[in-house]
């Protein structure tokens, strides 16, 4: 399933996140570099817009690479589950920081073909999270994973809302930096 956005609502996002987000995404552009090989089997592919890569013109990440760039985490309540949950990844806005992206969105794709775009601006307004586990566990394709990129919901009012919601992408193996 592919998420359509209404153009006035890509204007209010390019216009809600001003150009910070771009401008330090620019400032990291200029490392351009070679990322480190994946050891084991890769569970994210990053392409586009992005200066630092190992495969080519792409970024591959097994999960030792994602947990190195360190983990952070938080608990909070979805829609998914009956109880709050506590979530643990990687900050999208330290992905984009090592892949070099200088783009203004980054467009998700799961496993289960589900598509979606997500203004980068969000990472650091809202600390939206790659998140590899769940209540300490990694999460399985199943229920989730490997990859899910999920907001701290409890945080903010607008967080709980199906614009975020729809942004929160699960069974995450690719993405690309528009």
């Amino acid at each position: 399933m592919t998420a359509l956005v209404p153009r006035r609502t890509i204007v209010r996002t390019i216009v809600a996140c001003g150009l910070g987000a771009m401008g330090s995404a620019l400032a990291g552009s200029a490392r351009g570099g070679t990322l480190s090989s994946p050891a084991e089997k890769a569970i994210l592919t990053v392409t586009g817009l992005i200066t630092n890569t190992n495969e080519g013109d792409a970024a591959s990440f097994d999960r030792p690479m994602l947990e190195a760039l360190g983990l952070d985490g938080f608990r909070t309540m979805t829609p998914w589950y009956d109880r709050p949950v506590r979530f643990e990844g990687v900050r999208m806005r330290r992905l984009m920081q090592a892949v070099g992206a200088f783009g203004t969105d980054v467009v998700a794709f799961a496993l289960n073909d589900y598509v979606i775009e997500i203004p980068m601006c969000d990472f650091d307004r809202h600390g939206a999270l790659l998140a590899m586990k769940r209540d300490g566990v990694d999460m399985p394709v199943r229920d989730k994973g490997p990859l899910f990129i999920v907001y701290p919901y409890d945080s903010k009012p607008e967080l709980r809302s199906q614009q975020f919601y729809s942004r929160s992408a699960w069974q995450v193996a690719r993405l690309v930096v528009t």
